[in-house]
Order: structure tokens, then C-alpha cells, then sequence
């Protein structure tokens, strides 16, 4: 029989908090007998469909949550330690950039299972002074000293060849985030950088709390540290014992890294030159030539991050997605969303398999391109504008069918490439009560890192360098002091037509001209410029609220061709790949 509406309110309750669905009007299922003083009759009872509780506010089929609406400032981050930092430093009159320099040092305490001062850092920052969009890229080169055969030789003797390996000195650049930082808060900060690093300085000294997601992530350091050790990979792992693993910490432990705390008091007081020119810098070139490394002070000292205008197009006429250039891959969200604009995905409705299928089979040939042309562009010559010329997503858009997944595509940025013609990750973003908006991101790349922490300075470096390819012929292959391929990118959006806008008086394109509006990120390698896209498309195409876009559920595409495979006769031309 079918179940009754006329159910007991205990069992209802029981349905709510474990999260199931029950169709009271059509089940059909075996019978089970139940004793009850309302119900004396034959129940029958579904089997069980999981769903996603009882959070469902805006009416859709998946739980979400109620946006935080906050008119002074506000702080999005990895962890609630380095959000609560980030509205404390606001609180005492920082900018938004003083807050996020706070918060993502605290991450590199709370959270070194994805970034740390190790690391690189990119942003981009809204200027409410100067309204303009600023790009920073602050990631780090490879070593001077080492070369591509030195490369090919780890490869052939850990990674049969195929691949830089993931820990030890090979796949290790140059950190690039203390730089960021100092360039970052000399342009848009307000208080002193002792202000901004004092609350991780402190927690660094007396213990930071360590949530359980965290906690899980860390486990897996000692596994993969001490079989790479044991291989020879790895050429010195007993400081990163020390530091990280002495015990591993686990969920609601405190976790203490005195060593941190110094090298960020060092920092705070002498200023960024006391990492890559001083004290800081002698130690890290020291330790690499005792294990025989590649990094040497010299390589420290030249470096430098880079200001760099943020790639901005059009969707729709209603929004203005900007990202950063190579040497990361923002572009490929670009290129995707100019491939969209032909398909009508709100009538093909959220979740729909024509309107999955035109993302996927954009991803796919956005993604040509980002393995055989995301580079450094002064090693590349490739111009990074090339991959959004005007007609050329447009015309890539075409190749899309929504009946069949196209063939593993091929780039076909080449033929206007006079180059070529020739030749785990934490995100943040904070905004403050001027309206400055700060999207920053900043990784390690592979969990923590190579593996390797210098003498007596707490952080891990990292292992962006395994980003290059082997192949001689490829714009991403592994030379000096060059900068690697990138994962991470952080996201901007201006719209037009915002709230408050009055169009009586005057044109409306001169009325409500885009606005800054936007301010956003997520982690995940190659998942970010999908992400991206599909929060854009959550937002505009299919109306959904800010934290809903966030909430909903997302694909992934994986397979076909890397920046790190061959240009040609790889195994990935024929990868079709998967979601």
C-alpha cells in the first residue's frame, strides 16, 4: 500500500535528521509491521534516498546557506583563526591588504598541509582611491644554478623519466609570498607589518588550535616524507620532522612553531631584505648547498615579484570576469566563459546535461591551450592576450556540439603565436569599509611541500617547480630562473546595473557602467578555472544568491594534455578524460 499522509510525528523527525527523502505520495516498496498508538495499519517504508537535509531556503534541490551581509567589512578564509584575525586587524584600522596579510600568515601557521611563507602568492586587488584593478604576481624562479639535464636526471632516477619529482630539491623555486606581502602592503597598507604578523607571531609561541579537516591532511606528511627519504628523493627530512611531525598534530591539538615565530618577528622588524638579502636568506642558501641542492643565496637575493595588469572580458553584456595571466592559468576561465556566451544555459536549466556538457567540452578546449601555451611569458614570447584576441573563443565555441564530446582537441592559439611561429591551496579574499577588495591566493602546491625546511625557520618550501615540463620544445620547459606554471589564481568581477543605480537622467551604459562587485576564489588545481566559471554562470545565468553559487554542486573535468606533458606524441592527445 502507499504510506499514509497521516504520519507519527516521531518518525517524521527521525526522516529530517538523517537526512532523507521519503515520496509520500507514490512509494512503493516491501512491507515491514509497526506498532504505533496513531498508525495500527500495514506501513510501507521506501528505501532510503539521501539528500541534502534541511537547509533549503531558496527552493532548490541542494542545501545552501544564508549569505553574511556585512555593510563595514568583511573576511572569507580557509579557517575561523585567520578570520577573526582578519576583521581584528580592520577593527584596530587596518585595510583590507593589512587584514589579508594577517590572515594568510595565520594560515601558513593554522594550515601548512596548503601554504606557508614557502610558498608563492597571487592577487588582485580593487583600489577604491585610484579605482583601478591591480595585478600582482608573486611567485618565484627557478634556481640559476640548476639546469634541464639536472632535472631529466632526478626524473630518470625517481620518476622513470617522466616527470620533475614531487619532493626534494628539484621541484623547489624560489617563495615568492614574503615579497608579495611587502609589495602588496607598501602600495595598499596602513598599519606596520609588525601589526599585521603579531597575532600569527603570538599563536606560533602558544599553540594554535587544529580543526579536524586539517588534522586529517597532516597525517599524510610522515607517510610521504619518510618513503621519499627512504628512496633518496627526499635529501634531508629530519627538520621537517622536527617542525611539523614531533608529534603530528590531531583534531582540537595545539600546535606550536617557535621557529616560525622568529623567522616572522625577524621579518616584522628588519623588513622583507632580511629574507631574501639577509640573515633569513644566508640560512636557506646554506642549507641548500649542505644537502646539495640547487638554491643559492644569490637566487634569494634577485628576486622579485611582479605588478601585473589583470585579463578582463565581457559575458552577456552584464558582467566583467578579470584574471591573471600566464604563468597561471585564470586565462583558461576566460576562454571558457567567451565559448558559452553561443548557448543559452538558462533555458537549458541549472544541472542539465546539454548545459553540462557545453561547460565540459569548453573546459576541454580552453585547457588545450593551457597545456601547450600557459608559460612564463618572458621565456615563452607568447603574449598572454593571444588566448582572449577578439572572434577567437568565439570561433573555438563553434567546435562544440551538444550531442557527442568532441576528439581530444589540439591548441589553436599557435597560428597566432609569433613565438611559436618561430619557435591542497588556501584562498582568501577580505574587504573593508572604503570598499578596497583584496582576492588573494597563496600555496605550497603538492600538500606541504617538497619536504625540505631550512635550519631553524619553521616553514616548508615548496614544490611548485614540479609544474615544468621535460620536453626541450615546450614554452613551460624547465630553464633558469625562469617561473614555473601555475595552479593558482585568484578571481575579480565587475557587473553592471548595481543596486542604486539611476538610469533617468542619462544613458544607462553612462548611467550604471561596471562596478566593482565581485571579489572571489576557490582551491583545487585544475578544478579553479572551472570553478570559476561555474560560479559566473551560478550567478548570471541561473539567478542564484552569492552564497548559493558558492553551495551548489560543481563539476570536474580531468584528463587530456598538461603544461608538464610533451607538446607532441604524448600519451594525453588521445585523452578524452572524464568528469
Amino acid at each position: 500500500m502507499k504510506l499514509s499522509r497521516s504520519i507519527p510525528a516521531g518518525a517524521l523527525a527521525l526522516s529530517l535528521s538523517a537526512c532523507v527523502i521519503v515520496d509520500l505520495e507514490t512509494v512503493e516498496a516491501p512491507s515491514v509491521e509497526t506498532v504505533s498508538s496513531e498508525v495500527s495499519e500495514e506501513i510501507v517504508v521506501a528505501e532510503p534516498v539521501f539528500g541534502p537535509g534541511d537547509r533549503m531556503p531558496s527552493g532548490r534541490d541542494f542545501g545552501t546557506r544564508s549569505s553574511v551581509v556585512a555593510p563595514n567589512a568583511a573576511a572569507a578564509t580557509a579557517h575561523p583563526l585567520a578570520t577573526q584575525t582578519a576583521l581584528d586587524i580592520m577593527k584596530k584600522g587596518g585595510t583590507a591588504m593589512d587584514a589579508a596579510i594577517a590572515a594568510n600568515a595565520m594560515l601558513g601557521l593554522v594550515e601548512p598541509t596548503g601554504n606557508g611563507i614557502g610558498g608563492d602568492l597571487y592577487a588582485i586587488v580593487w583600489d577604491p582611491k585610484t579605482e583601478q584593478l591591480y595585478g600582482y604576481n608573486g611567485s618565484g624562479k627557478s634556481p640559476m644554478g640548476a639546469t634541464l639535464e639536472d632535472m631529466q636526471a632526478k626524473a630518470d632516477a625517481y620518476m622513470d623519466g617522466d616527470e620533475i619529482p614531487p619532493f626534494g630539491a628539484a621541484p623547489v623555486s624560489v617563495p615568492g609570498t614574503i615579497d608579495g606581502w611587502f609589495a602588496l602592503h607598501e602600495r595598499f597598507g596602513r598599519l606596520s607589518m609588525e601589526d599585521n604578523l603579531t597575532p600569527t607571531i603570538e599563536y606560533a609561541r602558544n599553540g594554535a588550535p587544529i580543526p579536524e579537516v586539517i588534522a586529517y591532511y597532516w597525517q599524510f606528511g610522515p607517510r610521504r616524507f619518510e618513503a621519499a627519504a627512504e628512496s633518496g628523493m627526499l635529501e634531508e627530512y629530519e627538520n621537517a620532522k622536527a617542525t611539523f611531525f614531533s608529534p603530528t598534530p590531531v583534531e582540537g591539538s595545539l600546535f606550536r612553531n617557535p621557529d616560525l615565530a622568529d623567522t616572522l618577528t625577524t621579518v616584522a622588524l628588519n623588513g622583507r631584505d632580511a629574507f631574501y638579502k639577509g640573515s633569513i636568506a644566508r640560512t636557506m642558501g646554506d642549507y641548500f648547498e649542505r644537502i646539495d641542492g640547487y638554491l643559492r643565496y644569490e637566487d634569494f637575493a634577485a628576486h622579485e615579484g611582479q605588478w601585473t595588469e589583470p585579463l578582463c572580458v565581457e559575458y552577456r553584456d552584464v558582467v566583467k570576469l578579470c584574471e591573471l595571466g600566464p604563468n597561471t592559468q585564470g586565462v583558461a576561465a576566460l576562454q571558457m566563459l567567451e565559448m558559452l556566451e553561443r548557448f543559452d544555459l538558462r533555458e537549458m536549466g541549472f544541472g542539465s546535461a546539454d548545459s553540462v556538457m557545453a561547460q565540459v567540452e569548453a573546459k576541454r578546449l580552453a585547457f588545450a591551450d593551457r597545456a601547450a601555451g600557459y608559460a612564463d611569458p618572458a621565456f615563452s614570447g607568447i603574449d598572454p592576450n593571444v588566448f582572449i584576441r577578439p572572434g577567437y573563443n568565439a570561433a573555438r565555441g563553434e567546435l562544440i556540439s551538444l550531442d557527442a564530446p568532441m576528439a581530444p582537441p589540439k591548441a589553436a592559439y599557435l597560428e597566432a603565436a609569433a613565438k611559436l611561429e618561430d619557435g591542497a591551496t588556501p584562498y582568501l579574499t577580505v574587504t573593508d569599509k572604503d570598499g578596497m577588495m583584496v582576492s588573494l591566493i597563496q600555496s605550497n602546491y603538492r600538500g606541504m611541500g617538497s619536504g625540505l625546511v631550512a635550519d631553524g625557520l619553521g616553514f616548508m618550501f615548496q614544490d611548485r617547480g614540479q609544474l615544468f615540463s621535460l620536453d626541450p620544445n615546450h614554452p613551460n620547459v624547465f630553464e633558469p630562473g625562469k617561473l614555473p606554471f601555475h595552479t593558482i589564481i585568484p578571481a575579480f568581477a565587475f557587473k553592471k546595473d548595481m543596486p542604486g543605480c539611476q538610469t533617468a537622467a542619462v544613458a544607462a551604459e553612462d548611467a550604471c557602467p561596471y562596478e566593482p562587485w565581485l571579489s572571489f576564489g576557490l582551491m583545487g588545481g585544475g578544478m579553479q578555472p572551472q570553478g570559476h566559471v561555474q560560479i559566473i554562470l551560478n550567478l548570471i545565468d541561473y539567478d542564484m544568491g552569492l552564497q548559493e553559487a558558492g553551495d551548489a554542486p560543481r563539476w570536474e573535468h580531468r584528463g587530456g594534455c598538461e603544461p608538464t606533458d610533451p607538446l607532441t606524441g604524448g600519451d594525453c592527445d588521445t585523452d578524452v578524460g572524464e568528469v
